[in-house]
């Protein structure tokens, strides 16, 4: 699967380290995912099950995060933190 993060010119100062979750919802942002095919306005706690998502890496399908670097002299003052 591939997802683009809106370019917003997020900064990952050196050092820093990133963390990466996977979710199948975006609760509380937008609404609760029950992990079936229903209605989710009309659905009761009982329709909502336990989720188990995994991430598969080997030769064939690798697994990557890909960042664009910009150069220092194509950053603003502020992106630099001067």
């Amino acid at each position: 699967m591939a997802f683009e993060l809106p370019d917003v010119q997020h900064a990952f100062l050196k050092g820093h380290r990133i963390m990466v979750q996977v979710q199948s919802s975006w609760f509380p942002l937008f609404d609760r995912n029950p992990q079936k095919f229903c209605d989710i306005r009309a659905a009761d706690e009982q329709d909502f099950q336990k989720a188990t998502l995994r991430l598969y890496r080997n030769r064939e399908y690798p697994s990557n995060i890909e960042f664009r670097v910009l150069a220092k002299s194509q950053m603003t003052v502020e992106e630099r933190g001067q």
